[in-house]
């Protein structure tokens, strides 16, 4: 089997970036605990993603495989998404009950953002159809290893158990499990550079 060509996303892939991240998460706990019919999912996720997305497309650090089987979503050093408006897209479009719980699960996540200047894969998925192929774990170690060339730190949040074991594989290590009320929990991991 070939493993696709790792390409650099511009404004151009945008779009299609969106539809292929719409695809992977669509088993995602957090996701759909947050969007659980799928109505809700398939209007308001993939704005989520177009709003969580924004600074990273802005950084030019979003990575995608040929024909968009794949795509990760980097923040450099120093950049995250924009906070103000993803609190606004919450308050819009997520339930208000479970809102406090994300918003008190976001502030539990907080302390445990590295103190130094890092990496933060924001967003990793694989068209769900293409799973299990190596795809994802090509664009993880494509930036780990410029993590590791400069020495520096890269940071997640898994939102899936089942994905823990895959992240630590590659160095990973979790630093906490994070529920609030009835939500699914949250994995904070760190990578130091190897």
């Amino acid at each position: 089997m070939t493993i696709p060509i790792i390409h650099k996303a511009t404004r151009e892939n945008f779009e299609p970036i969106v539809s292929l991240i719409v695809l992977a998460f669509s088993k995602d706990p957090i996701t759909r605990w947050m969007y659980p019919s799928p109505q809700e999912y398939l209007e308001y996720f993939p704005y989520f993603v177009k709003t969580f997305a924004a600074k990273a497309f802005d950084s030019e650090s979003v990575y995608h495989l040929d024909g968009y089987l794949g795509a990760a979503i980097w923040f450099p050093p120093n950049t995250k998404p924009d906070s103000n408006d993803m609190a606004a897209f919450i308050q819009q479009t997520v339930a208000p009950q479970k809102q406090e719980e994300l918003f008190a699960m976001f502030g539990q996540i907080e302390p445990y953002y590295p103190s130094q200047p890092y990496w933060y894969l924001g967003i990793l998925g694989v068209d769900s159809f293409h799973q299990k192929k190596g795809y994802g774990a090509t664009l993880l170690s494509h930036q780990l290893s410029l993590c590791d060339s400069n020495k520096q730190i890269a940071y997640l949040e898994s939102s899936s158990p089942q994905q823990v074991p895959f992240y630590e594989k590659h160095g990973f290590k979790v630093m906490a499990e994070i529920k609030t009320g009835e939500s699914p929990t949250v994995f904070p991991m760190v990578r130091h550079p190897q």
